[in-house]
């Protein structure tokens, strides 16, 4: 056993003392509670010789290794904002970590502009709306003119009050499709920014902000305001009407089945909805309400195995047509339609290219041209797309910061179920404008007998069939990612799956126009594409795969994409499992 891995007297002084100092400035009952727990619970210091190491498996030396974890490090603040789990200390989300975080933001805010104003969102999850409250009483008393939205919504409100209000800057306080127990702190910048979630070298700034803050002053003496403004519904009825404009069809029947996964979707897309006059859908009421605790849900992700079981269900007793589904802050979109051997969910990509393919039609019949735009592990479709219509296409680092900024973009999507179908009104990915637009197809489509698959299969006559997979590891430590890539790069395969890797692009000191990001690329001899890297916002590594396959004969386009994909696949994961 190595020393870092001993709890030793020195270290549980340490502890001792963080802890009882952020018992200290903890305005939350039940956070400071969970810390004290914890104290009890660890009880006396070691002596001078001795040491917790990890064969000790009792109670006390659980509580030591726990406060252990929560100090260790800082939770991150970077491109996404903050996000974790809910609890106590300063490896957690709770209220110091959102104060300090709220007062080094406002400070930043405060450098760039002589009166800085903000617009603060927040949706259903715990503690939620004490976060974004928390944060509209620090920006008001420091100085950033302060407007909090009226209620839980949707984070495409906020990304859409941001640009619609002129603001300085945003925060939505969500966790978007994270674990249950998971909260965070998403930021905008308006002006220049263009109402975009921030990027380098705004995060590193504000981190730095932020950092001054919790090093240099306890929360005892960060001020408070509460003459904050609370924002008009009419900020709401705006985005309802520019989303409702998403739709280009004609209203038509349609029998589907909606459900927002326990999160804030429901009341504005039925809101949409009327102003658009298509059919209400029916809503699987078991997941109707806002509901932090996700009683029917493990992992709130429309992705997770099993998330969508309960909407499979409603669809079968009503016979749908369609399912669409939400994530719980309702930027992402999930989309299912029945088929012979059961339920078919779109993956993201599928959805993507569909359409990415409905912007360029309508790019055409308008006489204009733009950009069409995606994330460089999502699939090359989009680019086929591009190249058939004539558009420009951008290929950007993953997250919507960056696809939003692709220049003249008039769509844009990631294969993590996110697409930003009107740029003109919101600078993010939006689950509402989307399902707005798959309603507009999926309608137009009822009217000739026809559903999304033969859409689908349209889109492999035209352009060709591409087939994605996705691979994740998932860790229960976040250190051991980096021991996995590095150990990756120093032992590069030659062949995956029985066929030969023809290149390697290493995005670690930056390649073309993608700045440095822990990224490999592998390009194997029959043209599939296999992208590594890991999350952004979970403790996992992520394998993209894309095959395609050109020809007249549909059906055997479709196996040879489908091959080759799923032979990657399989090889990534046995690779990924050995290392």
């Amino acid at each position: 056993m190595s020393g870092e891995e001993r709890i030793t007297r020195p270290l549980q002084i340490a502890l001792r003392y963080g802890a009882e100092s952020w018992m200290d400035q903890d305005p939350d009952a039940a956070t400071r509670a969970e810390m004290g727990d914890l104290l009890r619970r660890a009880g006396e210091l070691c002596e001078a010789s001795e040491w917790i190491g990890t064969e000790d498996t009792s109670d006390r030396a659980d509580a030591w290794r726990a406060l252990e974890d929560r100090f260790r490090a800082r939770l991150a603040f970077g491109t996404a904002g903050l996000r974790g789990e809910l609890g106590a200390g300063p490896n957690r989300m709770n209220r110091v970590l959102v104060a300090q975080a709220a007062r080094g933001f406002a400070d930043y805010l405060l450098a760039r502009e002589a009166e800085p104003t903000i617009v603060v969102g927040y949706d259903a999850r715990i503690n939620s709306d004490v976060f974004a409250r928390d944060t509209a009483e620090i920006m008001q008393a420091a100085g950033v003119r302060a407007t909090l939205l009226p209620r839980r919504l949707p984070t495409p409100v906020l990304a859409f009050a941001v640009r619609h209000l002129g603001a300085s800057a945003g925060v939505m306080v969500t966790a978007s499709h994270n674990p249950k127990r998971d909260n965070g702190y998403k930021v905008y910048l308006g002006g220049e920014d263009g109402g975009s979630q921030i990027v380098a070298p705004a995060d590193a700034e504000i981190a730095q902000a932020i950092l001054d803050v919790a090093n240099g002053r306890k929360l005892h003496d960060i001020p408070r305001a509460q003459d904050y403004e609370i924002g008009d519904e009419s900020i709401v009825d705006a985005y309802v009407d520019a989303t409702a404009a998403a739709f280009r069809g004609r209203p038509g029947p349609l029998n589907w089945v909606y459900t927002p996964m326990h999160g804030v979707g429901l009341e504005t897309f039925e809101r949409v909805l009327d102003r658009i006059g298509v059919p209400k859908p029916a809503v699987v009421r078991a997941q109707a309400d806002p509901d932090g605790a996700f009683p029917t849900l493990d992992f709130p992700n429309p992705e997770e195995p099993g998330a969508l079981d309960l909407a499979f269900a409603a669809a079968d007793t009503a016979s749908a047509e369609l399912i669409i589904a939400h994530d719980p802050d309702a930027d992402r979109l999930a989309v299912a339609i029945p088929t012979a051997g059961g339920w078919r969910a779109f993956g993201g990509n599928d959805i993507g290219k569909l359409l990415g393919w409905r912007a360029a039609q309508h790019v055409q019949e308008a006489g204009t041209t733009g950009t069409l735009a995606t994330s460089l592990v999502s699939s090359p479709a989009l680019e086929a797309v591009a190249t058939a219509y004539g558009l420009d296409y951008a290929e950007t680092p993953t997250g919507f910061k960056w696809i939003s900024r692709a220049p003249g973009i008039v769509f844009g999507y990631e294969e993590a179920l996110g697409y930003l179908v009107d740029p003109d009104k919101v600078h993010d990915k939006d689950g509402l404008s989307a399902a707005v637009a798959i309603l507009e197809l999926a309608i137009g489509l009822a009217a000739e007998n026809r559903t999304l698959a033969d859409l689908d299969a349209d889109f492999a006559d035209r352009f060709g069939t591409f087939a994605s997979r996705q691979v994740s590891n998932r860790f229960a430590e976040v250190s051991e990612i980096p021991r996995i890539m590095a150990a990756l790069r120093a032992a590069l395969p030659t062949e995956i799956g029985g066929v030969r890797v023809a290149g390697v692009d290493d995005f670690a000191d930056g390649f073309g126009d993608i700045p440095p990001s822990d990224i490999l690329r592998l390009r194997l001899e029959d043209g599939t594409r296999i992208m590594v890297r890991p999350s952004g916002t979970e403790p996992k590594i992520k394998v993209y795969i894309d095959a395609q396959a050109g020809g007249d004969d549909a059906a055997a386009r479709e196996r040879t994409a489908n091959r080759a994909a799923d032979g990657a696949a399989d090889a990534m994961r046995e690779l990924l499992a050995g290392i």
